[in-house]
């Protein structure tokens, strides 16, 4: 009789016998975590607490649970990267969104032994990022203008860090990322301005405003309650419509 995987108890005896000689290298989840504060594209990093690299800055993150590579083959990628999110910034579970961005694994990335990390990009609401907290394992977690991150960075994370801010640019000129970097409610102006922080470069206005017409007639966004007062003139402002995400 086999199991559901296809293998009969024999097999599964030889395999159990065998895993012992199967080189198995880590694995972690890094985090590359954008905001938009102050007009500029914003990433956190957190000032590593212990070996190696220690008082060094990095990019969030941590090990996966693998378990005993048997009976017990810990969790899943996805569930390790929200549950790293969640430890190192202090959001409660959902409050970010979180994509797989790849994997990542040089040999001699990390000086310890092998380790391969799958990457996730996740984009923080700017009412948000003010709440960020490091973690127990990090002595300091900060927002940094990409302008001004310290290089170089632990790891091999600059190269992570800019696989990651080239995915966003590439995403966020389709628009379906840009509401991710806005408060709940917003204008033309504000989301311009984040799509002006995200791309380095400014949109020009008459472009946009037709942009984000179509996107109003296609039903992702729609008018709120209420007027922004940040000119003499009030502003309309607007809501994303989240069951209309592409």
């Amino acid at each position: 009789m086999r199991d559901d995987h296809g293998l009969s108890p024999d097999e599964i005896a030889r395999y159990r016998e065998r895993v012992d000689q199967w080189a198995r290298p880590s694995l972690t989840c890094d985090l590359i975590v954008f905001t938009v504060l102050d007009s500029e594209l914003q990433v956190l990093l957190i000032k590593r607490g212990g070996a190696p690299f220690a008082g060094s800055w990095a990019l969030p993150g941590g090990f996966v649970d693998v378990g005993n590579a048997l009976d017990d083959q810990g969790e899943d990628l996805i569930d390790a990267a929200a549950r790293e999110l969640q430890e190192e910034t202090g959001l409660p579970d959902g409050a970010s969104w979180l994509e797989q961005l790849g994997a990542f694994g040089a040999p001699h990335r990390d000086p310890r032994l092998r380790v391969i990390t799958v990457a996730y990009y996740a984009l923080v609401r700017p009412d948000l990022a003010p709440l960020v907290t490091a973690g127990d394992d990090a002595a300091e977690a900060r927002w940094f203008p990409l302008s001004e991150v310290p290089s170089p960075l632990a790891f091999d994370h600059d190269t992570i860090l800019a696989a990651a801010r080239a995915r966003l640019s590439e995403r966020v000129e389709h628009g379906d990322l840009l509401f991710r970097l806005v408060s709940p409610t917003f204008t033309v102006a504000e989301l311009r301005a984040a799509s002006d922080a995200v791309l380095g470069q400014p949109a020009d206005p008459g472009n946009f405003r037709r942009t984000f017409r179509k996107w109003e007639r296609e039903g992702r966004v729609e008018q709120a309650p209420g007027r922004r007062y940040v000119t003499r003139r009030p502003a309309r402002v607007f809501r994303f419509v989240e069951d209309r995400d592409a």
